[in-house]
């Protein structure tokens, strides 16, 4: 699965394949992320909303 990520070290967005799905927080106060890797191996995270996360297949 394709998604937008912000690359903070080139400073633009670009699409990277999702390689794990993730949640930040404590119970009740959850925020849900996807991950990603770039081509030179630097990690991506982009947070999403909680349905968005629920329908991703990954």
């Amino acid at each position: 699965m394709q998604h937008s990520f912000y690359d903070v070290k080139a400073k633009k967005k670009v699409q990277a394949e999702v390689t794990k799905k993730v949640t930040y927080g404590k119970k009740g106060n959850e925020r849900y992320a996807f991950q990603a890797k770039t081509a030179d191996g630097r990690s991506l995270t982009a947070f999403v909303s909680k349905v968005d996360w629920s329908a991703a297949k990954i």
